[in-house]
């Protein structure tokens, strides 16, 4: 599959990938840049927080808005 990038360095999922890996509108991703290569995937951000041990409901907000 071949995709173009937009002259400010956008690109656009095709609609049957977004639909195979549950992508929507404000979906975060992770951008990894390995061996040359560009690979994207869904950012869990709830298992971050689990990683963190957050218990406020408060703190977990802050780093929620800070990924966005």
């Amino acid at each position: 599959m071949r995709i173009r990038v937009g002259r400010r360095g956008t690109i656009t999922l095709p609609k049957e990938v977004r639909e195979e890996l549950g992508i929507h509108e404000g979906t975060t991703l992770k951008l990894i840049v390995e061996k040359g290569r560009l690979i994207l995937e869904p950012d869990d951000m709830w298992a971050r927080l689990k990683r963190r041990k957050m218990v406020s409901p408060e703190e977990a907000e802050r780093i929620l808005d800070e990924a966005e």
